[in-house]
């Protein structure tokens, strides 16, 4: 066995030397604020997990916020009951994703569904990051989600988390008086 091996690698000119896989460049930090591919959301994504290695995202603004009753959208397709009134604002959609190659890696959460799907996110310029899912390895699908300015952000009272107080709103200044009305002689 150890001959055809080392016949194999003569033949392949590869005798006396180690081959040595090519280093995948590290992940691009995707850290920042994110528009979908649908523009319906976006999702702030920072650094997360041991010595924060891994990365983390929240939905941080709704295009539709609220639903046809004026009520604010809430996680109404989780297969567990008990999380059906969460708020879509401050939800987590990217938990722990782990550095892998030049992407990171791991489960995103949709809640248009309910479901988690395997997902990578690979920076593709200092402006798109391209963020590739898949169920069951089989249905996959991809977007490229853009870069944004951070949002003042619409989860306001997350829990656990604070905001800062809204100034109250400057007080508008009084309209001009109407010119008072000057009587006008008529003839009787």
């Amino acid at each position: 066995m150890r001959a055809v091996l080392t016949a194999a690698l003569l033949l392949s000119g590869l005798s006396g030397v180690q081959a040595v896989p090519a280093l995948a460049a590290p992940a691009q930090d995707p850290s920042g604020t994110w528009l979908t591919g649908d523009g319906r959301a976006k999702v702030r994504i920072d650094r997360c997990g041991p010595a924060g290695a891994n990365i983390c995202g929240k939905v941080v603004w709704l295009k539709s916020p609220t639903t046809e009753d004026g009520s604010p959208r809430t996680d109404i397709k989780n297969p567990d009951p008990k999380k059906r009134n969460r708020p879509a604002l401050g939800l987590t959609l990217l938990d722990n994703l782990k550095p892998e190659e030049s992407k990171f890696s791991g489960e995103i959460y949709n809640a248009d569904e309910g479901k988690l799907y395997q997902v990578s996110l690979e920076r593709e310029s200092a402006s798109e990051l391209s963020v590739s899912g898949c169920l069951l390895k089989i249905l996959c699908g991809s977007q490229t989600w853009t870069r944004v300015p951070d949002v003042n952000q619409q989860a306001a009272n997350v829990a656990g988390e604070t905001t800062a107080p809204v100034p109250a709103p400057k007080a508008a200044k009084a309209a001009p008086k109407p010119a008072a009305k000057t009587a006008v002689p008529t003839d009787h």
